[in-house]
């Protein structure tokens, strides 16, 4: 031949000798149908949540900007200022309890004016659609109906308010903005809290108004700063239609986050069974390579020819997992329906795919790069002996691969919501990459070096790791990430689950009680402890308050003034719980200063959690200026306490001296804990009937409420880590597989110097075991380390991870290793010598 054969004709060729069922290069195939369709999944449905966030912003708010005030009702001059930008809707939000003579219920009492929903449909369960109800008509969610046992049309109790079941609340448009709550929703007329008695001074209620603008190209943020700088003090919290509900903004930004990294995570796998997987597809096609070059083919003809090859197979592979991963969104979307707004039908994003398929070509050409340029510069005759003379390193395929790395990086950079992290975990893995093989090359020199053993056939399984042509390197490289992503899934779900028992304690008060008006405080004592006279009772007053300023006396900072709030200054972030106590809070310890008498009757003091201080770097002298319903009062900082967040306890981030701040109208909350074996029912009716403004919270179902959240959690973290999972599975056959055909040489030698069957599997078994181990100890530290960086970093859970679960997967994983390292040696024993040899 002379010159290079054209594209045509080299497609030709590569067609021809490509098999239809891509035989040879299935592994790529399935590595790159993970990766690519992990992370077609993963954009096609975070692109369909925040594109639903961001174009349903007015209707998941119910308006264009919305204003929370707790403890009181916004005054006549604050209403008519709101109402300068648009029309306004608004209404109360308070815990409360439901009843009938047979049952009671917490229940979420959401209290709504004529002109609600501003934005959206609200409809009843039947399809019909309705609006506020009226009179004493209430709406009822399904689950209030099964609770207190009732039917459309029946009769039920909130407060000293006799309401009607009209309907059942089939779509509540703002239900997602309104964030967790305690129980089901009962949706009332504006003024049924007032009737009920449910918004006397000092109850814990929230008024919301929602503006709708009436200039669409107003700009929420700038009202909210015209608002604030009008009413300073007011204590307002704000939320735009570009933050409708920032829970949900920061579940999917950090889900978003993990599930990209564990994409990448598959395809930085894959791409090691890619390069594993072309080189032992390129080695069985070593004849035909040899036999092309002998009849003229130049290197630029070969490397066209099974380029092309490869790209079929790499095109095919990512367009299966593009297809996957768009069937597979609806299941993940109807996993999540009700809790995040996505659609459940099938999603197109085409950036989303467009991103994905890049990523997994890139990868592709990345870790194919290196076998396919290898293959095309050597003459026939090299090719015809690498088995027994293997080929020396070429450094040509260097370019490809610094150039794929870096499309990889800038892919990265100019398409992740978190550049840093994505660009990061890249660098990350080319650093566990090199590590890996920096590994490799010491294993074989450290087996070449250590004395020889006396047992024939642990000397040739050592000898097999450090001899010419041995596959130590790459089996390093996959038996890390594979056994290392055994070690991630392990130790994320089981420190998940460490949280759960952690954060969600079985043992808890029974009962919490709300607002109990503080003149009733002997008569609450008195009914609870009449059944019950072993009942443990604690309470403590409660207020609601905003932090306005703190800091030295004679240079407060207000909070007002700043651009953003500190790392870790959460409590700044509008109206805390509040209290005042005369001794140190149980659960709570002293860190530093000393805590006032009971009877302190000097300057108002205040002792404050120790993060938060930390955090907004807080002194003891400092002080603390706080807003409550309008009135703003200042308290010296007494001392730093360390607070228990994990008891199901009182935990207050401020507790005052009662002198600062016991004139301002509040009331009582208590816990109940009544001996075991109780029957709580009884209890629950009386308090409802004798304490009908005070509501009560059933702790069981709250902590069965939050074990199943964080139960979802780490059940879809479980789902997406399986990804890397399946991929390193992969991966491991292939590279046992892909050492496997280079062993057949070695056996059928071994065979005709009188080995038997036995000693073969016994050295193959010995080998993969010395590898296994000495690399169980890498995965072992490299996949607990970026587990921790998962469970730490990103979720911001405490790292509590089951040691005694991760070395169980692991040994799992290691046993996985054997097993198929045995079974893929049995065809070997089977290849008659003689046969074996001529093929050679």
């Amino acid at each position: 031949m002379s010159g290079s054969i054209p594209w045509s004709t080299a497609w030709r060729i590569a067609r021809r000798d490509l098999n239809g069922r891509f035989k040879g290069l299935r592994l790529l195939l399935v590595c790159l149908f993970l990766g690519t369709g992990a992370l077609a999944a993963i954009g096609t449905l975070t692109g369909a949540i925040e594109q639903e966030l961001e174009g349903r912003g007015q209707e998941l708010l119910g308006g264009d900007l919305e204003i929370e005030i707790w403890q009181r009702d916004l005054s006549a001059e604050e209403k008519n200022a709101l109402a300068g930008y648009g029309e306004i809707s608004g209404g109360t939000r308070l815990q409360a309890m439901a009843s009938t003579p047979e049952n009671a219920a917490p229940v979420e009492l959401k209290a709504v004016d004529d002109k609600w929903p501003l934005y959206g449909r609200f409809t009843l369960i039947d399809g019909s659609e309705s609006s506020a109800p009226s009179g004493n008509d209430a709406w009822l969610a399904q689950g209030a109906i099964d609770r207190l046992g009732i039917e459309v049309g029946d009769s039920f109790t909130v407060g000293t308010a006799t309401l009607r079941a009209a309907g059942i609340i089939g779509n509540e448009p703002d239900r997602l903005s309104e964030g967790f709550q305690l129980g089901p929703t009962v949706l009332v007329a504006a003024d049924i809290p007032a009737r009920a008695g449910l918004v006397e001074p000092g109850s814990l209620y929230e008024s919301k108004y929602r503006i709708a603008f009436d200039d669409a190209a107003r700009d929420p943020g700038d009202v909210e700063e015209e608002i604030e700088a009008r009413f300073p003090n007011a204590g307002f919290d704000y939320r735009s239609r570009d933050r409708a509900s920032p829970g949900a903004d920061r579940f999917v930004s950090r889900m978003g986050e993990f599930l990209t990294l564990v994409g990448l995570a598959a395809l930085v796998i894959a791409g090691i069974g890619i390069g594993g997987g072309v080189s032992s597809y390129l080695e069985a096609r070593r004849a035909s390579i040899a036999t092309l070059k002998v009849l003229g083919a130049s290197s630029r003809d070969i490397a066209r020819i099974y380029a092309l090859q490869i790209g079929a197979a790499a095109l095919a592979g990512s367009l299966l997992g593009l297809l996957a991963g768009i069937l597979v969104t609806p299941a993940l979307a109807a996993a999540l329906d009700g809790l995040l707004p996505v659609n459940t039908g099938f999603v197109f994003e085409p950036a989303a795919l467009l991103v994905a398929a890049a990523y997994g070509l890139l990868v592709a050409l990345i870790f194919a790069a290196t076998p396919v340029l290898r293959a095309r510069r050597f003459p026939a005759m090299a090719l015809m002996r690498a088995r027994i003379v293997p080929l020396t390193k070429d450094g040509t395929a260097l370019g490809w691969v610094m150039g794929g790395l870096a499309a990889i990086i800038a892919l990265a950079l100019l398409t992740a919501n978190q550049p840093l992290l994505s660009g990061g975990f890249l660098a990350g893995a080319a650093v566990v990459l090199g590590l890996l093989a920096l590994l490799g090359v010491g294993i074989r020199k450290l087996a070449g070096a250590v004395p020889r053993p006396a047992n024939p056939l642990i000397r040739n399984a050592l000898a097999n790791l450090h001899r010419p042509g041995a596959s130590t390197g790459a089996l390093v490289t996959a038996l890390g990430f594979g056994l290392s992503a055994f070690v991630l899934l392990a130790a994320i779900q089981s420190s998940i689950n460490g949280n759960i028992d952690s954060r969600v304690p079985n043992q808890a008060p029974d009962y919490f009680v709300l607002d109990i008006p503080r003149g009733k405080s002997a008569d609450f004592n008195a009914l609870v402890q009449a059944d019950h006279p072993e009942a443990v009772i604690r309470k403590v007053p409660t207020l609601r308050g905003a932090i306005l300023a703190y800091g030295p006396p004679d240079a407060m900072i207000r909070v007002s003034e700043l651009d953003d709030i500190p790392d870790g200054a959460w409590p700044l972030r509008g109206e805390r719980g509040l209290t005042y106590s005369g001794m140190l809070p149980a659960g709570n310890s002293l860190i530093e200063g000393e805590w006032w008498d009971a009877d302190h009757s000097g300057d108002p003091l205040v002792s404050v959690d120790e993060e938060f201080a930390e955090a907004i770097d807080l002194e003891i002298g400092d002080q603390l200026t706080i807003g409550i319903l309008g009135v703003e009062k200042t308290a010296t900082v007494a001392n730093f306490r360390r607070i228990d967040w994990e008891n199901m306890g009182f935990n207050f981030v401020l507790v005052f001296s009662e002198n600062a701040i016991a004139d301002a109208p509040h009331n009582l909350t208590a816990t109940i804990d009544l001996p075991s074996g109780a029957a709580t029912g009884p209890l629950l009716r009386q308090l409802v009937q004798n304490f009908p403004s005070s509501s009560v919270i059933e702790i069981g179902q709250v902590l069965t409420e939050a074990r199943t959240i964080l139960s979802q959690v780490g059940l879809a973290t479980f789902a997406a880590a399986s990804v890397a999972v399946l991929a390193g599975l992969a991966v491991l056959i292939g590279a046992i597989a892909a050492a496997r055909a280079s062993r057949t040489y070695d056996t059928v030698v071994m065979r005709v110097l009188g080995a038997s069957r036995r000693q073969v599997l016994i050295m193959q078994l010995a080998e993969y075991g010395l590898l296994a181990v000495t690399l169980a100890i890498v995965a072992l530290g490299l996949g607990s380390g970026l587990a921790w960086l998962v469970i730490t970093q990103l979720f911001e859970f405490d790292w509590l991870p089951n040691w005694g679960e991760i070395l169980a997967v692991l040994g799992g994983g290691l046993t996985f290793v054997l097993i198929f390292a045995l079974a893929g040696s049995i065809p070997l024993l089977r290849a008659k010598p003689a046969q074996a040899l001529r093929t050679l």
